[in-house]
């Protein structure tokens, strides 16, 4: 896979879906996640779509080297909020073994994960089989209740 660069209409975007969310607005699935920044430790926010799987709630990096991912990594937990309502999580990235089979479910679950992964040209086709080749290129991540 090529060096990837995310669209440049997806900061803006992020920006708009945040400012919705704290106005108390649900946006359908999208739910954001809060964590401390790897390097400045501020709370860094990014909108998402997380989504179950086998009992658990997952979610997906929307590409390689995603800035969140790496804060989510780093900080192991999080708030997920949805609205005016949060919750603590626990944050545990899958291996790429892990990961296939909930890229799988993701190509299913997830069409406006599926439709940007198309539009950036990291799978043709958005099929399960295309997603759970992406096991090790992108981050998967399960949330887990908080204390």
């Amino acid at each position: 896979m090529s060096e990837f660069r995310p669209p440049r209409y997806l900061k803006p975007m992020n920006k708009f879906m945040m400012a919705v969310q704290k106005l108390g607005i649900p946006t359908g699935p999208a739910m954001v996640l809060t964590v401390p920044g790897r390097r400045t430790g501020k709370p860094r926010s990014t909108p998402m779509t997380p989504f179950e799987h086998d009992g658990g709630l997952y979610v997906v990096a929307g590409y390689p080297g995603a800035d969140w991912a790496s804060n989510a990594r780093s900080a192991g937990a999080g708030t997920l909020s949805r609205g005016r309502k949060s919750r603590p999580v626990k944050i545990i990235e899958l291996d790429a073994t892990e990961s296939r089979p909930v890229l799988r479910s993701f190509a299913v679950k997830v069409p406006v994960g599926v439709g940007f992964a198309k539009r950036s040209g990291l799978v043709a086709e958005g099929t399960p089989d295309e997603f759970a080749e992406l096991a090790g290129q992108l981050a998967v991540f399960r949330f887990d209740p908080g204390d």
